[in-house]
């Protein structure tokens, strides 16, 4: 019981730090994947706010 509770709090951890370190390089502009967006097929979808002209 008490090992099934520690390996959950752990698990939950991991996956906060993971998600917190996503919002963190997507606030700084950084893409999620880790590669360049110049070969990328999708990086219209990523970035299209910074492709609008107004």
């Amino acid at each position: 019981m008490v090992a099934t509770v520690v390996i959950s709090v752990i698990l939950v951890a991991v996956v906060a730090l993971i998600i917190f370190n996503m919002y963190r390089q997507n606030k700084q502009g950084k893409s999620s994947c880790g590669c360049g967006c110049s070969s990328c097929a999708m990086s219209d979808m990523c970035h299209s706010d910074k492709h609008i002209s107004q």
